[in-house]
């Protein structure tokens, strides 16, 4: 991926997200060096990006950790399609971590998950600060195609926190 590429991403990923839930352009870019990242864009005929997933494929399993499409796309079934995709890809457990349903938008965004054959799993879990001087952010974890025990998410959160985090 060249840097207008990642650029155009990563322009994508600030509209999208808080700040709180993505790291610094730096940040991010250096993640593309890792083995275990990918960026999955995808792009109508025109070659206008029209979304984009950000995963980390492990052994035992697959984290997502972004997936954003266009604003003016939204809607559409692009986010489904690549979401299933990857899904359907899979051998190995997805994860993905999610906002408690506080508000009319997290749980929105749970029951698109749920459409998709994830599962809300009912145990505490908190993310990392993704820049400095951030705090913990309290999330929720969703896996597919099964729930899982806070016992079973515990290796899975070990590779986690050493490898997305860089957590000890």
């Amino acid at each position: 991926m060249n840097k207008e590429q990642f650029d155009e991403v990563f322009e994508l990923m600030e509209a999208s997200f808080p700040d709180t839930e993505i790291r610094t352009c730096e940040g991010q870019r250096a993640l593309l060096a890792h083995p275990a990242y990918r960026l999955n864009v995808s792009r109508n005929e025109s070659g206008d990006i029209l979304a984009f997933m950000g995963v980390w494929e492990f052994d035992a399993f697959r984290f997502v950790e972004h997936i954003a499409v266009n604003p003016e796309q939204r809607g559409g079934g692009i986010g489904k399609k690549l979401m299933t995709a990857y899904t359907s890809g899979s051998s190995t457990p997805v994860i993905l971590e999610v906002e408690p349903a506080n508000d009319t938008d997290s749980k929105r965004r749970i029951e698109f998950y749920e459409r998709l054959g994830f599962h809300l799993n009912a145990f505490d879990y908190f993310q990392p600060p993704l820049r400095e001087g951030q705090p913990e952010l309290a999330l929720q974890i969703m896996s597919y195609p099964e729930p899982m025990s806070e016992e079973e998410f515990q290796p899975y959160k070990k590779v986690l926190m050493a490898e997305v985090y860089k957590q000890a």
